[in-house]
């Protein structure tokens, strides 16, 4: 049965389910960044780098959908990674409006550079592959249950 809290309970920060979240979040941007920062590297753009590692070349749309972020908050991460000559913006021939990113040599490089950060990052955590498999499923279904009350608004 589930608990049931009044509603001065429900303002207490220990009962929210939000703020585990958002501090876990917090906190593992903390840990990439000591793996991340002599790349130069915030943790955004090494997440819009997978993606490119992955799909390149890519719209930037396709690149907001899959970190499920905003184009605008997109723009600035990718103009800092073309500056530091990972990436290259065009426009695309067939559709002006759409804008195509590539991986520059340097950004491809980062690839095999960067291989060992999610080995680093997950045995300082003391957790087995099972349980971060687990949660990471978890976490999953919870992002596909949130994004659906989200695009219903």
């Amino acid at each position: 049965m589930a608990q049931q809290y009044d509603r001065d309970d429900m303002l207490k920060l220990g009962n929210q389910l939000c703020f585990p979240l958002y501090a876990a979040s917090r906190l593992v941007q903390r840990m990439y960044h000591p793996l991340l920062e002599p790349h130069g590297l915030t943790y955004a753009q090494y997440i819009v780098l997978m993606v490119l590692w992955e799909d390149a070349p890519s719209a930037v749309s396709h690149i907001a959908e899959r970190t499920i972020l905003n184009t605008n908050t997109i723009t600035p991460l990718l103009k800092r990674l073309e500056q530091q000559g990972h990436i290259t913006r065009t426009r695309s021939p067939q559709d002006e409006r759409v804008v195509m990113i590539e991986l520059t040599d340097s950004g491809r490089d980062l690839h095999n550079e960067l291989g060992d950060v999610p080995e680093k990052l997950y045995g300082s955590l003391g957790s087995s592959d099972e349980e971060l498999w687990a949660l990471k499923q978890q976490l999953h279904r919870f992002i596909e249950q949130l994004q659906v009350v989200v695009e219903d608004e």
